[in-house]
């Protein structure tokens, strides 16, 4: 004879309405509020980028001033291109409003084939001005004072290009060790020059400048790839950020589609701090999107990564509201199973607490017969990864129970249960009796007094 019977309560269709009824997994996107948030959040970014920016424009202008004539408006109808690429393309990034609902990684992926289109017109443009130049040196060649004149003017300039690289170009990060040999190309025909071999200078230092100066073009490309991705993977980041915070705290619905009043999900709390472990990742990649030495392919993993992240606050958030309902399922289930004992046996509730005084936990009640046999409900959450409720109902019988009263009491439950909407799985019979201290709740209660235990008996 068992007084241990056990129920599943398969609750998976209701899982699924409530889901759609409270569309959990949707995250809400207030847009207005989130396009000022993310405005607000990189403001510092923007700032810190237009100052450098800024100061490397004042020290590039510096340093073009001591250049040849030629070389100079050269280099000053690049610098202005540069701008006016740069400044065209943050605006494309983040001047949409509706940017919030594109991909921004498909925008990147169209910004960087663009960015390689203007690049290679961008080098077209400096062949045909280069050419010019290359003509001019053509003509010098066999008139000895030109033809040291022009090699002292092109190694002159190509020490400012090289030095305007060195100080004010992340040249080591997007063409490791290009600088230092063209450097070398530059000392040898300084050399060549100071042995009065003047057309080699010549050549050789000319060559090494426009070199330089291509190294210039291709990291100020590369760095304003850099940049761009950058400021996509910052604002994904710091929109997934707004949105955990806007998802902390979330209305309950009713079965009419409306927030019940007073009624809240505390996110972080149902998700048993889910939350804000997700908060914390959502940060440590935003503190490594702004910083200048991430690449810009890492910066569009990170950018993948802000998607995933976003889709994982839905299931966060999904998760935590269902175990909220699942919470309240099982108080009714309790009350339902109490309901029933009370009209077939004459069974009173006299004391109901979720373990450990918490929600989120099982629920437990003890009820008791005018002729002290007592029985325990205890509805516990369903093994993680599946769905539903498993009731269990203890009987503590003082006078001679039966297996088929136990039996029959259990079935009475299980049909009410069903009649109410609850389907359930086959009623099993646990071996062994039950066990005395699950009669005891205050041990689920913290504060209660050590010194109160409850009476305790056989048990059938």
């Amino acid at each position: 004879m068992s007084g241990k019977k056990r129920i599943l309560v398969d609750e998976s269709e209701w899982y699924r309405a409530q889901r759609a009824a409270q569309n959990l997994k949707q995250v809400r996107r207030d847009v207005p509020r989130l396009l000022d948030e993310v405005r607000r959040q990189t403001e510092a970014d923007q700032a810190r980028t237009r100052a450098q920016l800024e100061e490397r424009a004042r020290r590039t202008e510096e340093a073009l001033s001591g250049l040849a004539d030629h070389t100079r408006r050269l280099e000053r109808d690049t610098g202005r291109r540069l701008r006016e690429q740069s400044e065209r393309l943050q605006q494309e990034l983040r001047g949409t409003a509706d940017r919030l609902e594109r991909d921004t990684r498909t925008m990147l992926a169209e910004q960087r084939a663009a960015l390689e289109r203007e690049l290679a017109a961008e080098r077209d443009q400096r062949r045909r001005d280069i050419a010019d130049l290359t003509g001019r040196v053509d003509k010098i060649v066999g008139d000895r004072d030109r033809a040291a004149a022009a090699a002292r003017d092109w190694l002159a300039d190509g020490a400012t290009m090289a030095d305007l690289i060195a100080t004010t170009l992340p040249h080591e990060r997007h063409a490791p060790g290009r600088l230092h040999r063209l450097r070398l190309d530059l000392d040898t025909a300084r050399r060549n020059s100071d042995a009065g071999q003047y057309e080699a200078a010549l050549a050789l230092s000319q060559s090494a400048y426009l070199n330089l100066s291509e190294l210039r073009l291709d990291i100020e490309h590369r760095e304003l790839e850099r940049r761009l991705a950058q400021d996509a993977a910052t604002d994904a980041l710091v929109l997934v950020e707004a949105l955990i915070t806007q998802n902390e705290i979330r209305p309950v619905m009713g079965p009419d589609g409306r927030p019940l009043p007073g009624v809240e999900l505390d996110v972080d709390r149902w998700s048993e701090g889910e939350h804000e472990e997700l908060r914390g990742q959502v940060a440590e990649r935003l503190s490594r999107a702004r910083e200048d030495a991430t690449t810009a392919d890492e910066q569009r993993e990170l950018l993948a990564e802000a998607a995933d992240l976003e889709e994982r606050l839905g299931e966060v958030v999904d998760r935590a509201g269902m175990q909220q309902l699942a919470s309240q399922l099982r108080v009714n289930l309790a009350d339902s199973v109490v309901g029933t004992l009370s009209r077939i046996g004459a069974y009173e509730l006299m004391d109901g607490v979720y373990e450990d005084e918490d929600e989120r936990r099982a629920f437990h009640a003890v009820l008791e017969h005018a002729n002290g046999n007592k029985i325990v409900v205890q509805v516990l959450p369903a093994p993680e990864g599946e769905t539903g409720q498993i009731l269990r109902v203890l009987s503590y019988d003082y006078d001679t129970a039966s297996e088929r009263e136990l039996r029959d009491r259990a079935e009475a439950v299980q049909h009410v249960l069903g009649e109410e909407g609850h389907p359930t799985g086959a009623l099993e019979s646990e071996p062994g009796v039950p066990e005395p201290v699950a009669l005891d709740l205050d041990r689920f209660r913290p504060n209660a007094d050590p010194l109160h235990k409850p009476q305790t008996g056989g048990a059938s």
